[in-house]
């Protein structure tokens, strides 16, 4: 049976047991709904072949040809990955328009007896909600920035405080990305796609009734943006500023960025890309602290000369600032301190709790 939702809260509150997306593995790796498994009705490679008969020799051999494919997967679906489900199970199938793939897969299990919805209009319906929320809406959530030079650890003040029972969202984590020049993380970030369905799922799980804590970014996080409807909110968003020593942001930033200075030619190769930017001389002088394994002076230098100077360009004129943060020390004891001081601070934004 077919299945409607009107809103994405009401396709994340789906009701159904489990989500099935019988997209091919490329499609699902781009991007799905949460929690989907990927149980493919037509491989990469199937599915590129069916499309080519079907534009170069007959739409009607593509069908004949797509259907017995389709129902062999599931075939082995059904032996394999669903043995184990009892008659009461409810699963949600979709493909890319809910047509022929999922219709097929649906009816096959229905033939069994499970009660199986067919999401109406497929992922094309899904996507058409998540880009209406994060594109279109204005969001409800009243968001507080924290800001602050390269090093003032705001990330890892991001996950002190949710620990604390504070809102937070942590973009860079979700990006997979920390933000900066040397900020990318093993694995690759994901889709923009997918960026935008792990965004939608943590903003709906948020209570617009309390503040949510976020980092002031760029309207980028690497190779991918934030969405206009949360940008919009982002930039009107109060702030508490974080400010720390450059001595102890380099030792946090030695710690933080251990994966790429532990990396030299992989270093090297990024930093040389500022050298329009910032000079030879200057990128050279880098070049001489890598080759001497002179990480602090590094990273301190890369404060100094190009980060800092960033920062202070990029700040964004009349933003309001609720307060600012004095953090002598990054270590453990010295961001306990700072995140219980914004927690107070969130208190007085909530009264009664942060």
């Amino acid at each position: 049976m077919k299945q409607e939702f009107p809103t994405l809260a009401a396709l994340l509150h789906h009701g159904f047991d489990a989500v099935i997306d019988v997209r091919s593995s490329a499609e699902y790796a781009e991007d799905h709904l949460p929690g989907a498994i990927n149980l493919p009705v037509l491989s990469n490679e199937e599915r590129a072949r069916v499309g080519t008969i079907y534009k170069q020799q007959s739409p009607f051999l593509a069908r004949k040809i797509g259907g017995a494919l389709v129902f062999r997967n599931a075939a082995d679906h059904i032996e394999t990955t669903l043995h184990g489900y009892d008659g009461g199970w409810r699963p949600l199938v979709y493909c890319w328009r809910g047509g022929q793939r999922s219709g097929a897969f649906a009816w096959m299990l229905e033939q069994i007896g499970w009660r199986a919805g067919l999401l109406s209009g497929g992922y094309r319906t899904y996507r058409r909600l998540v880009k209406a929320y994060l594109y279109d809406t204005v969001l409800p959530h009243r968001f507080i920035a924290l800001d602050g030079y390269t090093g003032t650890a705001k990330t890892t003040l991001l996950h002190l405080l949710e620990a604390r029972g504070v809102q937070m969202i942590d973009l860079e984590g979700l990006a997979n990305h920390r933000g900066s020049l040397l900020g990318a993380y093993e694995g690759g970030q994901p889709s923009q796609k997918g960026l935008e369905t792990k965004l939608a799922l943590a903003l709906s799980a948020l209570d617009p009734a309390r503040p949510v804590l976020i980092e002031a970014e760029s309207n980028r996080i690497g190779a991918r943006f934030i969405p206009p409807s949360l940008w919009n909110a982002m930039k009107s968003a109060p702030r508490i500023q974080i400010s720390a020593p450059i001595k102890a942001r380099a030792a946090f930033l030695v710690q933080e960025y251990d994966d790429i200075l532990s990396d030299a030619p992989r270093l090297k190769a990024k930093l040389d890309r500022l050298r329009p930017y910032r000079g030879h001389a200057v990128v050279d002088e880098w070049f001489t602290l890598i080759d001497a394994g002179e990480r602090r002076a590094l990273t301190r230098a890369l404060m100094e000369q190009h980060y800092d100077p960033s920062y202070a360009k990029s700040c964004h004129k009349g933003a309001q600032f609720l307060a600012r943060i004095e953090a002598d020390h990054l270590d453990a004891a010295g961001l306990e301190t700072a995140a219980a001081q914004i927690e107070g601070l969130l208190t007085q934004v909530n009264p009664g709790q942060a």
